[in-house]
């Protein structure tokens, strides 16, 4: 009967693990298939903001009601200090790193973008050293110096003197790292009170509906083909949707920290596919760049106190 235990709490971590490195390879194919619809068919980023964050919203507010009920998923609009926190998560925190995120990859490739934006936990732990009131630990600063070191490569390609990659999509990328980190800071309180699927689900609608007054759904520009538009269901249901639900539900059965190194595979297939099929050229320096940032993230995340998988209630994932 132990032995039958054991097994099964093995097989419920394997199975954790694989959960949520598919939902990081699958964030990662997705921004590859938006880089074809911006650089290839001429799609807006705009644009596939306001429909993956509308679609992907309402899909999982519906998946929510159906299974907790629509009261319970309408509880955090009773409380005003609630709903005016949610409304500010959802435009700045989802829309700001949603729209800064394909913005980069509009202007430069995945690959990059997905790299640049993960130095978000850099300004993450500087952000809450000065909270705190206290310097960064030596592995902290090891890991800050790595990053600086590994956007310079990225964005240098060893060449100190020019930029590799547009200036826009550095930016974009630097936006979309600072905004990731108030993504992940901001909506705590809210993600103690309510189930996260239903503020990720709000907070998805709300930065489309957002997002709709600028560039609405039924108004794009690009070419219209049966491929341009399986890459957008793509991007919409299996790059948002099931990415979110796999990594949320592997939450019950790994730690955050496990989580947090597994989901370097966001980065990785998005370089390998977009210097595989895509043939984005990245030199030797601008590779060693992105390990020294994946590099980044391992650090931090194994520099974290012991922790046991907690109810998927009390986390959020990183989109």
């Amino acid at each position: 009967m132990k032995s039958t235990s054991v097994a099964g709490k093995k097989f419920d971590h394997f199975k954790g693990l694989s959960m949520v490195l598919l939902g990081a390879v699958l964030w990662g194919v997705s921004g590859t298939a938006a880089q074809v619809l911006f650089q290839r068919d001429g799609f807006q980023s705009g644009w596939l903001v306001s429909v993956r964050m509308s679609i992907a919203g309402m899909l999982l507010l519906a998946g929510v009601s159906i299974k907790s009920g629509p009261m319970r998923t309408i509880a955090v609009w009773k409380d005003k200090r609630d709903a005016l926190k949610l409304v500010l998560f959802g435009i700045i925190g989802l829309l700001g790193v949603q729209y800064s995120y394909f913005s980069s990859i509009r202007y430069g490739n995945a690959a990059t973008g997905t790299m640049l934006q993960y130095m978000g936990p850099i300004f993450i732990t500087g952000y809450l050293a000065l909270r705190q009131r206290r310097l960064p630990s030596i592995s902290q600063f090891a890991a800050v110096f790595l990053a600086l070191a590994g956007a310079l490569l990225l964005v240098t390609n060893g060449d100190f003197h020019s930029f590799s990659i547009a200036p826009l999509a550095f930016f974009w990328g630097l936006v979309s790292a600072i905004t990731l980190a108030f993504y992940s800071l901001y909506p705590q309180v809210l993600l103690q009170k309510y189930d996260s699927a239903t503020i990720v689900g709000w907070a998805m609608l709300i930065g489309g509906i957002g997002m709709s007054f600028i560039t609405p759904p039924w108004r794009y520009t690009g070419h219209s083909s049966l491929g341009a538009w399986w890459l957008v269901s793509f991007v919409v249901l299996f790059g948002t949707l099931v990415a979110f639900y796999v990594y949320i539900s592997s939450l019950k059965y790994i730690t955050a920290s496990e989580a947090s190194l597994l989901s370097c595979g966001e980065p990785l297939s998005a370089s390998i596919i977009a210097v595989a099929f895509l043939h984005v050229q990245m030199g030797l320096p601008a590779m060693i760049g992105g390990v020294c940032i994946l590099v980044t993230v391992a650090i931090l995340a194994l520099n974290r106190p012991a922790e046991r998988p907690v109810p998927i209630t009390e986390k959020s994932s990183r989109r």
